[in-house]
């Protein structure tokens, strides 16, 4: 039973931590923008992209053998080899805009939520040097060694160099 906790326990914090949470916000809003993305894609760019010729991308491709054909009714590829370069532009387009959609949108907000939080919360103690008193005797202790004529070891290493006169 308690394998079994201490594998649940796992489990979550692996959940817990940043990277998945904001991976599986990620995959959860680009998939409900998919939709909008599209629309965008084919309302907006298309017709851009269409002033220069077809408003749809799928049509436009390259043939690379010198006889290419298609069937005129059905649109179908008869002969030659086509590279369909139109449908990889209009899904690299639809990735780039569902790509600033979730950055712009999640991820930033995220980002500066998590900056105010650790902002807010007290700055973890750094191993501390030497307290003052411990210096003052350290320092106490090194005169009267340079008056006596011999220099002790210090107790810590404070970065001051100490030289004989």
């Amino acid at each position: 039973m308690s394998e079994s906790k201490g594998v649940l326990q796992g489990f979550k914090e692996f959940l817990m931590r940043g990277n998945v949470i904001e991976l599986a916000v990620a995959v959860v809003v680009g998939a409900a923008f998919t939709n909008i993305v599209n629309a965008v894609v084919k309302g907006i760019i298309n017709p851009l992209v269409g002033a220069l010729g077809s408003q749809n991308l799928d049509h436009y491709q390259s043939c690379l053998t010198a006889t290419c054909a298609t069937d005129p009714k059905t649109g179908a590829f008869t002969d030659g080899i086509y590279i369909l370069w139109g449908s990889v532009l209009s899904a690299a387009l639809t990735f780039l805009i569902t790509a600033a959609v979730v950055y712009f949108l999640m991820i930033l907000p995220i980002n500066k939520w998590k900056e105010r939080q650790a902002a807010r919360k007290p700055a973890d103690e750094a191993p501390l040097g030497p307290t003052e008193i411990e210096l003052l005797t350290e320092i106490r202790d090194a005169l009267i060694a340079q008056r006596s004529g011999a220099m002790p070891a210090p107790s810590h290493t404070i970065g001051i160099q100490k030289t004989r006169e």
